[in-house]
C-alpha cells in the first residue's frame, strides 16, 4: 500500500536538513512551469504596480541597509 502524503511528509521530516533540502530542490525541479511566459508577465505586472505605489506615495520604501538589519535583529545575527 503507498504511504499517503502526510505519511511521506512526516517521513521526509525525520531526514536530517541537508537530505530534506535535497528532497525539496528535487520536488521543486519536477514542477512543469511550462506557461514561464505567464509568469513573467505576471511579475512584470506586479513590479510596475509597485513602482506605481511607490511614485504615488501611498507606499514609503525601505532602505535595504535597513530592511537587513531588522532582520538580523529579529534571527538573532
Amino acid at each position: 500500500m503507498p504511504l499517503t502524503l502526510e505519511q511521506l511528509a512526516e517521513e521526509a521530516m525525520r531526514l536530517p536538513a541537508t537530505s530534506r533540502a535535497m528532497l525539496a530542490e528535487k520536488l521543486v525541479g519536477s514542477l512543469d512551469f511550462a506557461d514561464d511566459s505567464e509568469i513573467r508577465k505576471l511579475w512584470a505586472a506586479e513590479a510596475v504596480r509597485r513602482r506605481d505605489e511607490v511614485r504615488s506615495g501611498r507606499v514609503q520604501p525601505i532602505p535595504g541597509d535597513e530592511v537587513l538589519a531588522e532582520v538580523r535583529r529579529v534571527v538573532g545575527r
